[in-house]
Order: structure tokens, then sequence, then C-alpha cells
């Protein structure tokens, strides 16, 4: 199995699953970002665009800091991938991978009113329609989808796994998750510095890295 782990306090406190994600600490070196609520698309052709972080509790985008080095990792990856941003939240990630050049790109958030948020940025956005919101509960959401290869299910390309630290849904994710994805697709997964992030043995972390609040990796599976 792959991990990373770090600190001896093993895996993050259970609790109910919830899309919005964590309160966000104060940053040490450029963390998080400048303008409270709002967070920008960095790179490709929506750059600039300023996506709306919302008030729901705890919600906790992933940095521009942290989204450059990522998507810096991506680049071979993203021209016409099948994406999924499995908790949503403001939708930085699903639609800077858009923006980058993905074909498409899936963002699931429980929270009504951000899910409507996005829907709003994408009908604003030219080309727009290549981001399918969906309103649900990611992990049932998650239990109705086909394995990959099955009918015309292709798969997902490119997964985005950054739930909401305090609910420890790592290990309740990926069996459901995994066999969603393409023979050789890329998984990233953003959690606390103290989490265990165990996948199966075809899964080669590629990068990774760390701020002072979170670890973040990406990892490829190898094809059969």
């Amino acid at each position: 199995m792959n991990t990373f782990r770090r600190g001896p306090r093993g895996g993050a406190d259970a609790g109910p699953p919830r899309s919005p994600r964590n309160p966000a600490k104060p940053s040490a070196g450029g963390g998080h970002n400048a303008q409270a609520g709002k967070v920008r698309i960095i790179g490709g052709h929506w750059r600039g665009t300023r996506l709306n972080v919302g008030d729901a509790p705890g919600l906790r985008p992933t940095s521009d800091r942290v989204r450059e080095t990522l998507f810096n990792w991506l680049i071979p990856a993203l021209p016409g991938a099948r994406v999924l941003d499995l908790f949503a939240g403001s939708g930085a990630l699903g639609m800077e991978a858009l923006s980058r050049g993905a074909a498409s790109a899936v963002l699931v958030e429980r929270d009504p009113a951000l899910a409507a948020e996005l829907r709003a940025l994408a009908g604003r956005l030219q080309g727009g329609e290549a981001a399918q919101v969906v309103q649900a509960d990611a992990l049932a959401w998650l239990a109705q989808q086909p394995p990959a290869g099955e009918g015309s299910a292709a798969g997902f390309d490119l997964a985005f796994v950054d739930p909401p630290f305090a609910a420890g849904l790592w290990d309740a994710v990926w069996p459901l998750l995994l066999p969603t994805l393409a023979p050789a697709a890329w998984l990233y997964v953003e959690a606390p510095g103290e989490a265990a992030i165990d996948l199966p043995a075809q899964w080669d972390r590629h990068r990774e890295g760390a701020t002072r609040e979170v670890r973040y990796a990406l990892y490829r599976r190898r094809p059969a």
C-alpha cells in the first residue's frame, strides 16, 4: 500500500460526512488567498476568474500556492482529460482543470448554495458547459456510478479528493472511487499532515508536498 503519514496521532477524528471544508487556519508564507471570500483561477483560458468561496461553515479551498504546484505537475495529463472534483466546495480544482485544457469535469458538492454558485459560474463562462455540477453527498453519488469500462463508462482520467478533514472520509472513499477511474488515472489527495492515506499497491505516489496546514500528493495508477 502507498501511504503518506506525518506525526504520531494517526487519522483524523471521525464525524458526519459534510461537503463544506474545514476552517482555514492562519497561514505562514502565503498559504491562503489574500482576498477574503474569493479564490481565482490561476492559469489557462479562464485565468483571473474569481470564484466565490461562499459562507458555508468550514469551507477551506485549496490555496493558490498549492494549486500552482499541483497544476504544474499535471501539465501533461490535462489536455482532453475527464475530471472528477469529488468534494468541490468553491470548485477551484475542477474549474482550474477545465481552464487548463481538460475536456470535462464533474463537480460534486453537497451544499445546495455552493452547488448553485458553481452552476451559475459555469453558465457565465465561455465553454462552461464542460462543467457538470452535481448537488449530492459524495459517497452516495459514488455508490451509484458504474465501474470504468462497464457499458459506456470510460472512467475518469483525473480525480481530486479533498474532503472535510474532520470527517475522516478517505478510507470510505477509496472502495467507491477507485473503480470509477481509468486504467492509468491520476489521483490528487489533500489531507491533514497526520492522516494516513492508504492506497492499493498499484497506485504510485508521483509527487507530494506540504504546507503548515496540509499535505498533498499526486498518485498515478499503474496500468495492469
